[in-house]
């Protein structure tokens, strides 16, 4: 192999580029090749680059584009001419020093693959455990105002309003004061009401907020039937399912609304009341609601078998499609077979008189949606 040469003009067919990472203004210059690369510019003092200082710029196809480690970091020298960035290649022996090695390629998958098992690792135990741990200790004004945020976008995905017949109200009223009674909950700020829906549902919402559709109202057939289910939203509401499963769904982002108390101010608040309306809790969270609903059922003399009876009737009339109470509460044979495994004679006084009842079918209006 010939030695080099230790002077080259900088002669080329294609301009050479060189931006001095201090403007951006595109000089065009020429090259000497002698014991360091030589820029020149016409009028210009001469910039010299260490040949072990070069090291090769990302670039298009066709282009070399070095930078130096000695130079301002944006200052970016581009051969156009094949030749002259053939012979500047062969002078700069650390040309492609810093490129990643395999070993450094394996190093990043290796930390990719490590922080993608870290996030999935958060998803699956960070998060829920986090639930667990913070549902019950909200304090019921933050809880209050995430209750009263939802409810007003509730009503609204539900037609804006509440039914309003006094007679209906009151007989409604009775009914989960008496359910909430049994259960020994004390909150007395607890509020109930009936939405105009043909959705055949029921929920509760953050701050003690109890909401029947319409739609299960029509095809409830008795208030024990109803109970059962009020109940069974009771046993959600005790055991803080609601804002576990806000807290488990929102994620970080709501954690984070928590703790700086930014609840209502948000597109957060949207997400909450649609995740409390449609939300389908865990086997757990299902199999601990129910029990509360026996025990309430029997701690007033009656039976939780009606309620099943009537999620059944749903089930059978609407095939297990839409947005029923089964889509957020699926029933399941074992579910069913248990409210009726636990049926007993009836030894309580009967929870609405027949009057009371009939107001309470009454309470949206005459008909049904």
């Amino acid at each position: 192999m010939s030695e080099l040469s230790t002077e080259a003009p900088a002669q080329s067919a294609k301009p050479t580029i060189y931006f001095d990472g201090v403007s951006s203004r595109r000089r065009q210059v020429t090259l000497t090749l002698g014991d360091a690369l030589e820029i020149v510019e016409e009028g210009a003092t001469p910039v010299r680059w260490a040949y072990a200082d070069i090291r090769r710029a990302d670039s298009p196809a066709g282009i070399l584009r070095l930078a130096s480690t000695f130079a301002p970091p944006l200052a970016r020298l581009e051969i156009r001419d094949t030749a002259l960035a053939a012979d500047v290649s062969v002078r700069c022996m650390r040309l492609d020093e810093h490129q990643t090695t395999r070993r450094g390629i394996a190093k990043i998958v290796g930390w990719s693959v490590a922080a993608a098992v870290s996030i999935v690792c958060v998803v699956l135990f960070g998060v829920p455990l986090a639930a667990d741990r913070l549902a019950p200790l909200v304090p019921k004004p933050i809880e209050r105002r995430i209750g009263d945020a939802s409810e007003v976008q509730v009503k609204t995905i539900f037609g804006g309003r509440t039914c309003e017949d006094p007679a209906g109200k009151a007989a409604f009223t009775k009914l989960v004061n008496r359910l909430r009674d049994a259960a020994g909950l004390d909150d007395d700020s607890m509020t109930a009401g009936v939405l105009p829906t043909s959705v055949p549902n029921a929920f509760a919402l953050p701050g003690g907020k109890v909401f029947l559709l319409q739609g299960l109202l029509d095809r409830a057939e008795s208030p024990d039937e109803l109970a059962g289910i009020l109940a069974h939203e009771l046993g959600h509401l005790k055991h803080h399912d609601n804002m576990r499963g806000l807290i488990y769904n929102g994620g970080t982002s709501f954690l984070i609304g928590l703790l700086f108390g930014d609840v209502t101010g948000s597109s957060a608040v949207i997400f909450a009341s649609r995740s409390v309306v449609e939300a389908s809790y865990s086997r757990e969270a299902e199999t601990g609601a129910d029990t509360f609903a026996i025990d309430i059922m029997h701690a007033l003399g009656r039976s939780p078998r009606p309620s099943a009876e009537l999620m059944f009737r749903i089930t059978g009339k609407e095939g297990g499609s839409g947005f029923t109470i089964l889509s957020s509460h699926p029933l399941t044979e074992d579910r069913l077979a248990r409210m009726t495994k636990e049926d007993r004679p009836v030894s309580g006084p009967p929870l609405l008189t027949d009057a009371e009842w009939r107001a309470l079918k009454g309470i949206c209006g005459s008909g049904k949606i």
